[in-house]
């Protein structure tokens, strides 16, 4: 079914594979790739392998673009110089914080009158659907502030990255990086029945996550199979390469991408996109799609892959390997009981949800309503909610019946909104089990609280497999035994709902426009330049194999806080570490003393004297080292962490909290080490979990800011442990010379300020 090369390979003509480049030499067939080429009409720097990349366009949603702005107002924003799209579908229910999300909705249109952007109200479309309808171009680039950034289908190739990245487009600067590798996706064949986008993205997951396969490299679709594929089918499939950890994605182009362009009505935004004659890639994965079955993913991560077959065949012991997993994140917080879901022999679901920028496409829900027509969910606990991406779907969906059909069933149709997809809605019960064709199936994504003994469970599957399973009244069932038709109703976009919704203020900036500020948008508060020495206590300590963003920061019901970077650090790492916030503000709290002592001209080592023992291990290691010239923040320990959402606030709440670094053995994505950087956080990295030092422990880094400014290979530390210093190394890894500006002083906002 996939197949992993151990070693790059040419394809000639876009069609073959290859050892032999034909005459041609691997480093010239390199520049043959579709990738080569975007990134190259993008890239500022002169130099072909150190890449400064300026995008076309921009996009956000409402968690994201009020700190986004905030950041570049205090930098000296005076006007969107590309467009910028604020959509708003992530604290689109107000149900949480009084006013806060509509206040930062309408901030969002204030901004976006105020520096020329496009604002997209709430429940009109999910972010990357409107990006794909309204803002994709072939041969273009996008950069957006949701991990999910993706529309390589229609040939944009599209990053998400932390909200400090797009600040530095708005401020005329670029997106720094090494030049990608390039892996090929080779896709042959021609997907069976009853197999949906959703099914081939999960196969491919499973294949490439765990043994980071293409890990920050660009997956590029070729082969004769891409022909057989929908527009619709690619952008599921596309959506979901966010779970490879790759850095981005492109797909060749053809004319089924320049039909969608058409019906849309901006044919214009359409260009052949495909590999030159000989192009190299750095890896490859084979891919037959004939040999596609219905997958899911069960808890707690898109790579837990099987066939739907596997599950049904083996339903107790897989469902022990999951119970056995939630241990390891867990603990004895909760009671993960899931084999108490088999009834007769099968796995009994509590509900279905089709929903979001890779669920609810249009395709997807007509192909769910065929599989349901004539057909009940039942009066039972199952129950199935079905969101539209965009509004202009859900019109299309009304006229030709299938949102009848749905509704007839048993379902309940809900409009544009990304809450299932991170816990702000559809909460299962306690130890309830779901099927969802959305993004990611994370610890606690569905909205329960395990810090508060609740668990339930969310696995992946595509909208027919999840059609199938409440057409049989929730008992798991593969849409591969579906025995009817699929319709396929040729789809019509209505141009009228964005024309008369969505206000449109690209090259249109009115300075004299006032931003609207509800009571919970503040600023950023100060941030300390970097200090030569660091004294680091280590305040958590975390071993589980990868830790998501989710943990680091909430999403949920905490999003609504987003606005206010003080408010929303109260839930830093609270669901995996409660006690966490407390100990970080401790430690804080003697920096805050230490330097309101150097401003007020009073000794910095009187204002730590609970340090007093900790300082004299300093000095027997650094004779001139004191709390003049030596910060004090926290830091945590994760093996690797970062998994998952692009949302910088998993490392700004650790900075407001006063987190000067994060120790890790390895980052889990480039965003979340990113992020770091951008709000002046070391991102120091430790060979194996033997550990120098355990939680409570101090880190004593000398001549920390010597060794950034002078771009050391190797950090000197000293674990603080016992009375004794114990000297150890780490390692900050490769960063720009902009990079380690930023680092020095303090965090993006000062660096724009003192630069």
């Amino acid at each position: 079914m996939i197949k992993l090369h151990d070693k790059g390979a040419f394809l000639l003509n876009g069609t073959t594979l290859s050892a032999d480049g034909a005459g041609v030499s691997v480093e010239e067939a390199r520049k043959g790739t579709m990738a080569y080429g975007i990134l190259t009409s993008h890239n500022t720097s002169g130099n072909d392998e150190q890449l400064q990349i300026k995008f076309d366009k921009l996009t956000s949603h409402d968690i994201t673009y009020v700190g986004i702005i905030q950041t570049a107002r205090a930098s000296g924003l005076e006007k969107f110089p590309i467009p910028y799209v604020l959509t708003n579908c992530h604290n689109s229910l107000c149900a949480v914080g009084g006013t806060i999300n509509e206040d930062d909705h309408m901030f969002g249109l204030s901004a976006a009158k105020k520096y020329g952007g496009i604002y997209v109200p709430p429940m009109q479309a999910v972010i990357h659907q409107y990006a794909r309808e309204m803002m994709a171009e072939s041969g273009k680039m996008i950069l957006g502030s949701d991990s999910h950034t993706r529309y390589g289908a229609l040939g944009t190739m599209a990053m998400g990255e932390g909200g400090p990245e797009l600040v530095k487009q708005l401020l005329g600067r670029t997106y720094d990086i090494k030049r990608p590798e390039v892996v090929a996706v080779y896709l042959t064949g021609e997907v069976p029945v009853g197999v949906g986008p959703q099914d081939v993205a999960l196969a491919i997951i499973g294949a490439v996550f765990k043994n980071g396969y293409v890990k920050n490299k660009v997956m590029e679709f070729v082969g004769p199979g891409v022909a057989k594929l929908s527009a619709d089918f690619r952008i599921g499939v596309d959506v979901m390469t966010t779970e490879t950890t790759c850095l981005s994605s492109i797909w060749q182009t053809d004319d089924e991408v320049r039909r969608f362009y058409a019906v849309h009505g901006r044919e214009e935004a359409y260009k052949e996109l495909k590999p030159a004659a000989a192009a190299y890639y750095d890896g490859v994965i084979e891919l037959n799609l004939s040999a596609m079955k219905p997958m899911i993913a069960m808890p707690y991560h898109p790579s837990c892959v099987y066939t739907i077959d596997e599950v049904n065949a083996n339903t107790a012991d897989i469902l022990h390997e999951v119970e056995e997993r939630a241990k390891i994140s867990f603990g004895d917080k909760v009671d993960v009981n899931l084999q108490s879901k088999i009834r007769n022999g099968r796995l009994l679901v509590d509900q279905g949800i089709i929903a979001g920028c890779a669920g609810g496409g249009y395709e997807n829900i007509c192909d769910a309503a065929d599989i349901l027509k004539g057909k009940y969910i039942g009066a039972d606990a199952f129950t199935l909610n079905v969101y539209p991406a965009s509004m202009p779907v859900y019109l299309e969906l009304m006229k030709n019946g299938s949102l009848a059909t749905l509704v007839e069933a048993g379902a309940v149709v809900k409009t544009a909104f990304c809450g299932p997809c991170f816990g702000a809605g559809d909460t299962p019960a306690n130890n309830a089990f779901s099927i969802r064709h959305s993004t990611r199936n994370f610890p606690n994504r569905e909205g329960s609280k395990v810090q508060n003994g609740q668990i339930s469970s969310v696995a992946l599957m595509d909208a027919r497999s999840i059609a199938a399973t409440a057409a049989n009244g929730g008992r798991l069932t593969s849409a591969a035994e579906f025995d009817g038709t699929f319709t396929r109703p040729t789809y019509f976009f209505d141009s009228k709902i964005y024309a008369n919704r969505v206000y449109d203020g690209w090259g249109k900036a009115d300075a004299a426009e006032e931003l609207v500020l509800g009571p919970n948008i503040k600023d950023w508060p100060k941030m300390e330049a970097l200090p030569e020495n660091m004294l680091l206590k280590v305040v958590s300590e975390i071993h589980d194999p990868v830790t998501t963003t989710d943990e680091l920061i909430p999403s949920g019901e905490t999003s609504s806080y987003r606005s206010n970077p003080l408010a929303l650090a109260e839930f830093a790492l609270s669901r995996k570490d409660p006690a966490y916030v407390g100990e970080a503000k401790k430690v804080q709290a003697v920096e805050k003393a230490r330097v309101e002592a150097l401003e007020n001209g009073t000794c910095p080592n009187a204002a730590a004297e609970a340090l007093s023992d900790v300082l004299a291990q300093m000095k027997s290691v650094a004779a001139d080292a004191d709390f003049a010239n030596t910060g004090i923040g926290s830091t945590i320990f994760a093996v690797k962490p970062g998994d998952g959402s692009a949302r910088e606030q998993a490392a700004s709440c650790q900075k407001v909290l006063g987190g000067w670094a994060n120790v890790a053995n390895e980052y889990a994505t480039k965003r979340y080490r990113s992020n770091l950087i951008n709000w002046g956080m070391l991102p120091l990295l430790i060979e194996g979990e033997a550990l120098p030092f355990k939680n409570g422990d101090y880190i004593f880094l000398p001549a920390i800011r010597t060794a950034v400014a002078e771009a050391h290979d190797t950090i000197e530390a000293y674990a603080l442990v016992d009375g004794c210093p114990k000297a150890f190394t780490m390692k900050l890894g490769d960063l720009t010379a902009d990079e380690r500006q930023i680092i020095l002083d303090g965090c993006l906002i000062n660096y724009y300020r003192n630069h």
